[in-house]
């Protein structure tokens, strides 16, 4: 039994996209991504290691989210990599939006590897409590 689930966190990493379209050669890959919801909005969590900002976009259009970004090798041109576990490439992971999220509001940062989007919900799809009168 441990075995099995060694095997399905390995599977979970860096994984290769094979229908992504690309201008630039090498690699692509599914970022691990985790979608958490409240009251107020969802926030979108991808794992971008090696991302710098100015490498990374973020698009909305008609309804889709596309993240994208590319990263460069990691070590120095003087330098031979001996043990490689990280490898140059891009990131790429779309997402269909529901029609309650405030498109104009989203918010995006990326810190340590970590982007964090934050797409708050319409007024009118956030839960509210109805008060009840009794007279």
């Amino acid at each position: 039994m441990t075995k099995t689930k060694e095997l399905q966190v390995q599977n979970e990493e860096k994984r290769e996209v094979a229908s992504a379209e690309q201008t630039r050669p090498g690699p692509v890959y599914r970022p691990p991504v985790d979608i958490c919801e409240d009251a107020g909005g969802f926030t979108v969590l991808a794992d971008l290691p090696g991302v710098k900002p100015e490498n990374l976009h973020v698009d909305l259009r008609e309804g889709t989210l596309t993240i994208r970004g590319h990263c460069e090798a990691l070590h120095g041109e003087k330098e031979h990599p001996i043990l490689r576990e990280f490898e140059a490439g891009t990131y790429f992971r779309q997402f269909a939006l529901t029609d309650a999220v405030e498109q104009g509001q989203i918010d995006a940062k990326l810190v340590n590897g970590v982007l964090r989007l934050r797409l708050p919900k319409i007024e009118a799809a956030k839960p509210r409590r109805i008060r009840v009168n009794s007279t």
